[in-house]
């Protein structure tokens, strides 16, 4: 990945998330995509944070979307690897969050770590 391709990814993410389009938002994920997220156990009442497969990544991110109707990312920063990106970004509540993202060789998103300020 270079780092024109990392600021494309990053830019098309947070744009996707702020027009609430799931469809542009899911087009990043890898079918196999495993993620997890204090937010995702908290939503889904799971004790580990765990969503695996793109069908349940996307059942996530519809309900988070409804949860919070007036979400909003402003991307703060993001650092990129050989195969992977952390985006840095507070939300509407000015909550900061890192996301690590592993990616595939075809650039999409295959794992996702994601930590939360308090």
């Amino acid at each position: 990945m270079t780092k024109e391709e990392a600021s494309h990814l990053a830019n098309h993410w947070v744009a996707a998330w702020n027009a609430h389009d799931l469809d542009a938002i899911m087009s990043h994920y890898d079918d196999a995509i495993e993620l997890t997220s204090p937010v995702a156990a908290q939503l889904l009442g799971t004790h580990d944070g765990r969503v695996v497969g793109k069908a349940g990544l996307r059942a996530y991110f519809q309900r988070g979307l409804q949860a919070y109707p007036d979400l909003r990312f402003h991307l703060e920063d993001f650092l990129w690897g050989v195969n992977s990106l952390v985006l840095y970004y507070t939300n509407q509540k000015d909550t900061r969050t890192a996301e690590f993202m592993e990616l595939t060789e075809t650039g999409k998103v295959a794992r996702v770590v994601a930590n939360y300020s308090a």
